[in-house]
């Protein structure tokens, strides 16, 4: 089941920085310009009814890594706004109602990967 996917538009100059502390910010195409400093603006193909389930894959790219955690309020901002702040810290517990948690990454080498057209999605396993 796919759950989301989503297109890079663009990467915000911070996004690295805040990729070396293990968060990643999307925002659907559009969003203000002090938001997209820090974010990755994407453009949404395909939002599924459900939240992806704990254990479903996050693909970023090449790379993919296992969702661990998905806070309450998550899957309605990502509905609504094109909006999820990722974190891969492994957490099983929702950090904040809006965070989605994922496995460790290596995210110098996630960083390397994306770019414009790196398609972003939420599978099941």
């Amino acid at each position: 089941m796919h759950y989301y996917r989503t297109t890079i538009a663009s990467i915000g100059a911070e996004v690295s920085a805040l990729l070396e502390g293990g968060v990643l910010i999307l925002f659907a195409d559009g969003a203000p310009a002090e938001l997209a400093e820090v974010s990755i603006l994407h453009r949404v193909e395909h939002v599924g009814a459900r939240a992806p389930r704990v254990g479903s894959v996050l693909r970023i790219g090449e790379l993919s890594v296992a969702v661990t955690a998905v806070g309450p309020g998550a899957w309605n901002n990502v509905s609504a706004l094109g909006h999820v702040v990722i974190t891969f810290n492994g957490s099983r517990a929702d950090e904040r109602p809006g965070v989605i948690c994922a496995s460790k990454i290596d995210c110098a080498k996630l960083f390397e990967g994306m770019h414009r057209g790196t398609v972003i999605e939420f599978v099941d396993a």
